[in-house]
C-alpha cells in the first residue's frame, strides 16, 4: 500500500487491497477481502464489508456502510449517512446470507445524504440521487431521482447540471456547455457538440 493515508484509529483487516493515494479517516473498518481503488477518500466511521469492490476516485462520506453484494465503479460519490441494503426481507432469526441481492453503482453517480438504496438496484452512470431518497428500482444513466419512494424528476449532465431537452432531444449542460442528446429515452453526450 504505497502513498496511502490511514488514520491511526482505522482498522484494516489483513488481505484488504487499498489503492495508491487513497485516504482512510477516523474509525473506518476495511474488511480483509475488499478492494478499494486508487485516490479514494473514505470518511469517518465507514465500514467496507468483505468482497466489496470500490473503483478509483470514489468519495465515501461519514457513516456509510458498504455491504457485501455492493459494487461501486469509478468516480462515485456516496453522501453522508446514505444506506445500502443487501437483503429484501431481513429477519434476525432467519439466516439469509445466501439471498443477498447485488447492487451496482455505475461510474460517476452521486448518492445524496441519508438516501437509501434497496438491494438489487443498479444506479446508472452519472445519475444523481437526491438527499433522503429511497431508491427501490434501477435508475437510468444521467437520471435525477428524489423522494420516497424515489421518482425520476429530470436529467443531469456529468457535471451535475440540470438538462432541459428541446423538441429535437438536445440539451446543453449549463455548467460546461457540453451537448447531450436523448434517443429512445436514453441520454448520452453528443459526439458532435
Amino acid at each position: 500500500m504505497s502513498n496511502v493515508f490511514i488514520h491511526p484509529t482505522a482498522v484494516i483487516d489483513t488481505g484488504a487491497r487499498i489503492g495508491t493515494g487513497t485516504k482512510l479517516w477516523h474509525f473506518c473498518h476495511i474488511s480483509g477481502s475488499s478492494v478499494l481503488g486508487n485516490n479514494c477518500v473514505v470518511g469517518q466511521n465507514v465500514f467496507v464489508d468483505n468482497e466489496v469492490v470500490i473503483g478509483n476516485g470514489v468519495k465515501i462520506q461519514n457513516n456509510v456502510s458498504v455491504y457485501k453484494g455492493v459494487t461501486i465503479e469509478d468516480d462515485v460519490f456516496l453522501g453522508p449517512s446514505m444506506v445500502f441494503t443487501n437483503v429484501i426481507n431481513p429477519r434476525s432469526f432467519i439466516e439469509r446470507k445466501q439471498e443477498f441481492k447485488p447492487t451496482l453503482v455505475r461510474k460517476g453517480a452521486s448518492i445524496g445524504a441519508n438516501a437509501t438504496i434497496i438491494c438489487g438496484c443498479t444506479i446508472g452512470s452519472y445519475a444523481l440521487i437526491g438527499a433522503g431518497a429511497v431508491v427501490t428500482h434501477t435508475v437510468a444513466d444521467y437520471a435525477l431521482v428524489v423522494g420516497n419512494p424515489a421518482r425520476q424528476t429530470g436529467w443531469v449532465s456529468q457535471a451535475g447540471g440540470k438538462l432541459d431537452f428541446n423538441e429535437a432531444g438536445v440539451a446543453i449542460c449549463p455548467l460546461t456547455g457540453i451537448q447531450y442528446v436523448m434517443q429512445n429515452g436514453t441520454v448520452c453526450m453528443s459526439q458532435n457538440p
